[in-house]
């Protein structure tokens, strides 16, 4: 089953008009909540992005908040890296579960 990303957050920070940062917010999500077991995993992921980092890297070229489009918000977000956090997830919980303890309830306590 695909994974779905859905851009959930995006706050712009503004000076003299012109987009300097932005708060963005992503929620991955995989599976289904009907299946038995229930395969649906679902994960948020945020990033802040300057305009240039504290070493002069440029990320984007300030602009109007109202010029920018989805794709250019989604390729701000660091996704070939979530990417990975988000199967490593879902296989750890999902694919792979770790094996639950079994108690047992005929166990005698020694004298």
């Amino acid at each position: 089953m695909a994974v779905t990303k859905t851009l959930t957050t995006a706050i712009p920070y503004n000076l003299n008009s012109k987009v300097q940062q932005w708060d963005l917010g992503m929620t991955y999500n995989q599976g289904s909540k009907s299946a038995s077991p229930p395969t649906y995993y679902e994960s948020s992921f945020n990033v802040t992005v300057p305009a240039s980092d504290e070493d002069g890297n440029v990320n984007f070229t300030p602009k109007a908040e109202g010029s920018w489009t989805l794709a250019e918000l989604t390729a701000l977000c660091p996704t070939s890296h979530w990417d990975t956090v988000f199967a490593s997830q879902y296989d750890s919980v999902i694919t792979n579960p770790p094996d639950d303890p079994v108690p047992d309830p005929d166990y005698v306590i020694p004298s």
